[in-house]
């Protein structure tokens, strides 16, 4: 983990969702982004840019909702840093035009409290296009077998920062 964003990284924001028998809120990727590489890893929690003057906790509140359509949620805990990951080079220049080598991510815990109804990854709300084609309550130490290989080293830190809110 850094302190800081490191520069040619994408500052964003990744959110474990957690439902209250310790299980984490996964989403299996829509096919054809630059980033999903690999048919087989294609589930993730959900994560995203953070807006320009916006801070990472707001961030992470309104990526959750724009993926995932949540809003009944608390916060359980944040991650004490900035986790980094690079993308392969050939997808690196796909992706952001190129700006960026990776992302650093800075990840909450959120205690899902609502009811499984309010969850619509096909039908996110206000226009956002749908990330996740289906979704479902996973075990957290699962997560990394799960997740495209080069985010891998991520969950494994997020996984364990988190293991003590999760069954």
């Amino acid at each position: 983990m850094t302190d800081f964003p490191p520069a040619h990284y994408r500052p964003c924001v990744g959110i474990m969702l957690i439902n209250p028998a310790g299980l984490v809120w996964v989403g299996k990727r829509y096919k054809g982004g630059p980033e999903h590489v690999d048919a087989t890893h294609s589930w993730q929690m959900p994560q995203g840019g953070i807006d320009a003057g916006e801070d990472p906790l707001s961030a992470a509140r309104r990526e959750l909702y724009e993926e995932t359509s949540v809003r009944s949620v608390s916060l359980l805990a944040e991650a004490s840093g900035w986790l980094v990951y690079d993308l392969p080079a050939q997808v690196a220049q796909k992706s952001w035009k190129g700006r960026y080598q990776g992302q650093a991510q800075h990840w909450f815990a959120f205690r899902f409290e609502g009811d499984e109804g309010e969850i619509d990854v096909i039908r996110p709300p206000e226009g956002n296009k749908p990330e996740f084609s289906e979704w479902r309550w996973e075990r957290a130490a699962k997560l990394p077998e799960l997740i495209i290989s080069f985010k891998r080293r991520v969950y494994e830190d997020v996984v364990s920062a988190f293991s003590h809110l999760t069954a």
